[in-house]
């Protein structure tokens, strides 16, 4: 394990143009400068309540729509995560949480298990929030958790409130992670019976 669990990724294509830092063990501060402003609501609750350190700065053509750049930034986190954790030695791997918000029950299971998959649960009531294209909360799991290399789950058990159920699986997510990304004491070497992950 590294002393400090840290990444800083930079992606530059014709659509978008990201600079992205996280440190796993941190206090939950975020510095975000990102043009959709819905998407930086969701990052900011994700860094809260996972108590990692995020800092983005992402430009996109978000004239066409907010589609390329929250996918990038979907990429741009899924790879730092992936270089912070590291060798994984120590670490838990597994994390779950189930989480109220109001009318919604959302569950997100998380393995850091180098085996990426997601498996969606999910039908969104609304197309928009705001001018937020709901179909991108998706497209955002999805590339990071292919790479992270992580298996994701995510279950809406119940809800109605569109913004209700995004916030809860940001939340929840945060909370699964932390989880799983924290050092055990009593692991030794790679929480795995293969010995590597």
């Amino acid at each position: 394990m590294t002393e400090t669990r840290t990444a800083r990724i930079e992606r530059k294509t014709r659509e978008t143009d990201i600079q992205l830092e996280l440190g796993v063990d941190g206090g939950g501060k975020a510095d975000l400068d990102v043009q959709v402003p819905f998407l930086s609501h969701m990052l900011e609750l994700f860094t809260k309540h996972g108590l990692f350190d995020l800092t983005v700065v992402g430009r996109g053509d978000v004239e066409v729509d907010d589609h390329h750049l929250t996918e990038d930034i979907g990429i741009c986190l899924g790879q730092a995560l992936r270089e912070a954790v590291g060798d994984k030695y120590g670490m838990k791997r597994y994390g779950s949480m189930t989480l109220p918000m109001d009318e919604t029950l959302v569950t997100v299971a998380v393995d850091l298990s180098d085996r990426p998959h997601l498996e969606w649960r999910a039908e969104l009531p609304k197309d928009r929030v705001g001018t937020f294209d709901t179909e991108n909360v998706h497209e955002f799991f999805w590339k990071l958790a292919v790479e992270a290399r992580m298996n994701l789950h995510i279950v809406l058990h119940h809800g109605y409130n569109t913004h209700h159920i995004i916030e809860a699986m940001f939340k929840a997510f945060a909370r699964a992670l932390d989880e799983a990304t924290q050092i055990d004491p009593r692991v030794k070497g790679v929480p795995s019976t293969k010995g590597s992950l």
